[in-house]
């Protein structure tokens, strides 16, 4: 009996599927096991096994298209057995058009209209047959979710121009998303007949962004079907980038200085509101693109040299008005003492503003959501570090990386969570997850703002092992080098702010995390041994508690636990 193949669930975030790449076609024998597809989830491009023998009788999903989770994708069963039955099911028309589906119930419902209301001009535009999509020899590429919280991507750079010809692992264009930037792979072969967004704009995710097939296609059809996503592009992005489709428009509406003479200069949509929103003209600016044409950078780092002057001029009149009093009153004796005269400071006010990046959106999303959704509390406690100064300078005489207090940190950490199950949790909404594997999250602070990579299993991992991976995450990070599965899956986060020589701090919790821990720098300071005051090197930490999952005095013990482990760094061999 033939058997419907779906669209797998293949990641806890994943809500659709791009058919990647077919291995099979249709008449092909199949056996358990073997690949039949590659399918891009929301994190990466994975092989889809077959679990059913049989033949492939049929193939719903095009290469290129996405479709949601449980969505028809194939159907193996009997060499020439009858599968149309399966079509037909309810769910059938969804999995297989698409969104189409509801856009072809229309034509059966208008020439009715057409009849009753005959002069309804719209309805003979409706009557039209619609265009069979698959009878045209292109494919439209789409803005991949390239993190799980990825909502849009901003194009970096585009590798290619339209009519150049593209292989299949070609890099289409670097996408800047909310947490790196990243390339962007066609998997198709042709000649590129579409760019949607310009380099600097960004599209939401599943956005048209350009359109790859036979040279000389029309492929009017395909951006008119899907003409709500070009309307998303293009609202979604003006709030940080103006679509380019609307540079006519603000050429027309604006004024001042900034477009009432400079109307022919070739400028980028861009440029053209900064100018107008800075009251820059941009006759004044010198364009640093191809042809002369005026970008973004050119008018932010544009200098008006007409300030200066009214500066000085402002400046020269009051030294000139000053002396006039003295003058004005002959009658003054000369012997009368003069007031001091102070003298006078003008400066010129000026800012520098710049779009919010994609990282810097998420970072203010999700920590926003973390702040003020889960009850924060917080405790600190002071840790002597003696012990681990010594033991970390006879460990670095004879590992083979060097061993850095952070590193200290999280393996003491990684052990202290094993006995603390409460802390190393999440919660859910309905329930909380007691992770029993150990994946802690390191903040790494890049130039735009911070990621934070994950050292899995990290309980299991010798000191040395931590030290390199550290390292290896942090390069990737400062390099914007960090896959995103590299960084997902953390049940505990740190966060270190001791080689900034900060004393205390406290941090927002890393979601689906319970708690995050602050770590500061070694001070030396006074301490009471033995009742001796002498000379210390204490560390502060301060752990942020999800107060919906962990109370006061369950994140005390876990510091105590943590504070042994690093004023007794033998305890971590064992």
């Amino acid at each position: 009996m033939a058997e419907v193949i779906k669209m797998p669930k293949m990641s806890d975030t994943m809500t659709e599927g791009v058919l990647a790449k077919w291995h099979k076609k249709v008449g092909d024998k199949v056996k358990s096991g073997d690949v039949m597809a590659e399918i891009e989830t929301d994190k990466a491009t994975m092989d889809f096994e077959s679990y059913q023998d049989g033949t492939l009788l049929y193939i719903g999903v095009e290469e290129g298209k996405a479709v949601p989770v449980d969505a028809l994708i194939a159907i193996i069963g009997k060499e020439g057995e009858d599968y149309k039955a399966l079509l037909e099911a309810p769910a059938a028309p969804v999995a297989v058009a698409g969104d189409s589906s509801s856009k072809e119930a229309a034509p059966t419902a208008t020439p009715q209209t057409a009849t009753a209301t005959s002069s309804t001009p719209a309805a003979p535009v409706e009557a039209k047959p619609k265009v069979d999509k698959s009878s045209i020899p292109a494919v439209v590429i789409r803005m991949p979710a390239l993190s799980d919280t990825m909502t849009e991507g901003v194009i970096n750079k585009w590798n290619f121009k339209v009519g150049d010809k593209i292989k299949s692992d070609d890099s289409l264009a670097d996408v800047e998303t909310d947490k790196a930037t990243m390339e962007v792979v066609g998997y198709e072969e042709g000649t590129l007949l579409y760019i949607g967004p310009k380099e600097g704009e960004a599209a939401p995710v599943n956005g048209i962004i350009a359109i790859v097939g036979k040279e000389g296609t029309d492929i009017t059809p395909l951006l008119q079907d899907d003409a709500p996503a070009a309307v998303a592009v293009a609202a979604d992005s003006s709030s940080s980038v103006p679509a380019e489709a609307t540079a006519t428009g603000a050429e027309a509406e604006s004024d001042g200085p900034s477009t009432a003479d400079d109307s022919r200069i070739k400028a980028s949509p861009l440029a053209r509101k900064i100018a107008k929103e800075k009251g820059i003209n941009l006759n004044d600016v010198k364009g640093s693109a191809e042809g002369g044409r005026i970008i973004k950078k050119d008018v932010e780092e544009y200098v008006p040299a007409i300030k200066a002057v009214a500066v000085a001029a402002d400046s020269s009149s009051k030294e000139t008005a000053a002396p006039q009093p003295a003058t004005a009153t002959p009658s003054t004796p000369a012997t009368t003492s003069k007031a001091p005269v102070i003298a006078s400071y003008t400066g010129e006010e000026k800012f520098t503003e710049k779009p919010v990046s994609q990282m810097r959106k998420a970072i203010s999303r999700r920590l926003s959501e973390s702040l003020f959704t889960a009850p924060h509390f917080y405790v600190t406690m002071s840790i002597d570090m003696d012990q681990a100064i010594a033991a970390r300078t006879r460990i670095n005489e004879v590992a083979p990386v060097k061993i850095s207090f952070n590193d200290f940190v999280l393996k003491a950490c990684a052990v202290a969570l094993k006995q603390h199950p409460a802390i190393n949790s999440s919660f859910l909404g309905d329930k909380i997850r007691f992770n029993e594997h150990v994946h802690i999250g390191v903040a790494v602070a890049v130039d735009e703002g911070l990621l934070v990579p994950v050292i899995k299993f990290a309980d299991g991992k010798s000191l040395s092992a931590i030290s390199v991976e550290v390292k290896d995450f942090a390069g990737k990070a400062k390099s914007k080098k960090l896959q995103p599965n590299e960084m997902e899956g953390s049940t505990f986060t740190i966060s270190n702010l001791g080689m900034f020589g900060v004393d205390e701090f406290t941090a927002i919790i890393n979601t689906p995390n319970a708690c995050i821990l602050a770590v500061s720098g070694i001070q030396q300071i006074p301490v009471v041994k033995n009742g001796a005051v002498v000379p210390g090197n204490v560390m502060k930490v301060t752990l942020s508690c999800d107060h919906r999952v962990v109370d006061g005095a369950t994140g005390a013990a876990f510091l105590q636990t943590l504070k042994s482990m690093l004023e007794e760094p033998v305890r971590l061999l064992i």
